[in-house]
């Protein structure tokens, strides 16, 4: 897993999660941005670090997510 330092610094289009509830606590993400990887940001913090899941490794953490082995 990479990450880039100032998400910001990347023309991507994010996309903020649907069940953030419209306030800044959740995560984006920026589908097709990269071949093979996924980058991800806090919502929080347009300008801060995203971390770039590569290859299954984002459905594997959220699958993990949604049957409660991560929490």
């Amino acid at each position: 897993m990479t990450t880039i330092p100032n998400a910001s610094d990347h023309d991507f289009s994010w996309t903020k999660s649907s069940f953030s509830g419209g306030q800044s606590d959740c995560v984006e993400v920026a589908h097709g941005a990269l071949p093979a990887a996924l980058p991800v940001r806090d919502s929080k913090r347009p300008a801060g670090p995203a971390v770039v899941f590569g290859g299954t490794t984002w459905g594997t953490f959220v699958d993990a997510v949604k049957t409660g082995d991560v929490a």
